[in-house]
């Protein structure tokens, strides 16, 4: 499957809100959500990667289908939750080997997760840094009653700082 494409849902009435009645369905639906999983994984991986590339103007071409992918993901799991009565009667193997499957699939968004936000640190570092130095630029070089010399005063670091993307 290409990690761009989104996976059809079922084709049934009403398949988002009525809970699974048969085997069958269970199948439909479980087979789906693996499907949505795995394009959701490979759009994530993408994601990762271009972040740890420093390519992250790329990452917002791949936000609409992360959340088309995500809302479908949310669909399957809610409908899964109202249909786990049936399911742990009917197919209790099936969904041990789907909890296992989920748990994996948690676990690789949690790495994601966490690039996305050891980015979001060290970008809100950078941003804080330049912003400090400016501020030390356009303040006046004054000494203290030390004879060293003394920092700017808290009106001179709530300068606007502006980020031009054209480069």
């Amino acid at each position: 499957m290409n990690p761009t494409t989104i996976p059809a849902a079922p084709t049934s009435i009403d398949v988002t809100t009525r809970p699974v009645t048969s085997a069958k369905e269970a199948q439909q639906l479980i087979g789906h959500l693996n499907d949505v999983m795995d394009a959701l994984l490979a759009i994530v991986e993408e994601e990762t990667e271009l972040v740890r590339a420093g390519q992250v103007a790329d990452v917002a071409r791949l936000e609409p289908t992360k959340s088309d992918l995500a809302r479908l993901y949310l669909t399957d799991v809610s409908r899964l939750k109202s249909s786990s009565p049936y399911l742990a009667q009917a197919i209790p193997d099936v969904l041990a080997d789907l909890r296992r499957r989920h748990d994996t699939f948690h676990a690789l968004l949690q790495i994601n997760l966490t690039v996305l936000a050891t980015a979001h640190a060290v970008s809100e570092g950078i941003m804080r840094g330049l912003s400090a130095e400016l501020a030390r630029k356009a303040g006046p070089a004054t000494y203290g009653p030390s004879g060293h010399t003394s920092a700017p005063g808290p009106s001179a670091l709530v300068q606007p700082l502006t980020l031009s993307r054209t480069m």
